[in-house]
């Protein structure tokens, strides 16, 4: 059966999963690159980005494959696209991860202005959902099959699709840093009134993964 996941999101210490002023420099925000510590090292994420052989292997990588393995779709908001703001101005972004992004699945992003899919290497097609969260996810459904769904970030789409009950599954990944300021993952969120408890924690040098179930 289909399930709708959060999965490898990262956050900080004070609850930050992105930092303030994201750029083309700086995609995850100021600072926010160090939320993903315990992802960069891992051969999951060498394999996921053509690095060649080697990474580590343990916890961290555990959760970096499960993070990334059996989606049939995946749903990002517009941050998690690009830093381009307002309407789109060409057609030349195409995203943050190259000619061959890591998905390999349908994409949909939300966003409030139409543009046209682009298909991409791997099977990865992006496609742009006017029409809101609800449309979005209903075309995942759709292109998922029996495998799961991923609320890839950012901030404030899992903060959407939590709200609204989609969200079966959600692992964080807290990582031993301090932002102070940015994207607050948990601001106005009740985990515990929306049903979820924890079923799993596991802590390594560089995070403490959390899975929460309901």
């Amino acid at each position: 059966m289909t399930k709708v996941r959060v999965a490898g999101f990262s956050v900080s210490i004070d609850g930050f999963g992105a930092g303030i002023e994201q750029s083309l420099q700086q995609p995850l925000g100021k600072d926010g690159m160090d939320l993903m510590q315990w992802f960069f090292p891992t051969r999951t994420f060498r394999a996921m980005h053509g690095s060649g052989e080697g990474g580590t292997t343990g916890v961290d990588n555990d959760f970096a494959h499960r993070a990334m393995a059996g989606f049939g779709a995946f749903i990002l908001g517009r941050n998690m696209f690009g830093p381009i703001r307002g309407k789109w101005p060409d057609d030349e972004w195409k995203g943050w991860w190259g000619a061959n992004p890591p998905y390999h699945a349908p994409t949909f992003i939300l966003t409030h202005h139409p543009r046209a899919s682009i298909e991409m290497e791997g099977g990865t097609v992006f496609h742009f959902v006017t029409e809101g969260i609800e449309v979005a996810m209903q075309r995942a459904r759709q292109a998922a099959g029996n495998k799961d769904i991923k609320i890839g970030g950012g901030v404030d789409t899992v903060r959407q699709y939590l709200r609204a009950g989609h969200v079966d599954e959600i692992h964080y990944a807290v990582s031993p840093v301090v932002l102070g300021r940015g994207e607050a993952m948990f601001s106005g969120i009740d985990l515990r009134s929306l049903g979820y408890h924890v079923s799993e924690h596991v802590a390594t040098d560089l995070a403490t993964h959390i899975v929460l179930n309901r």
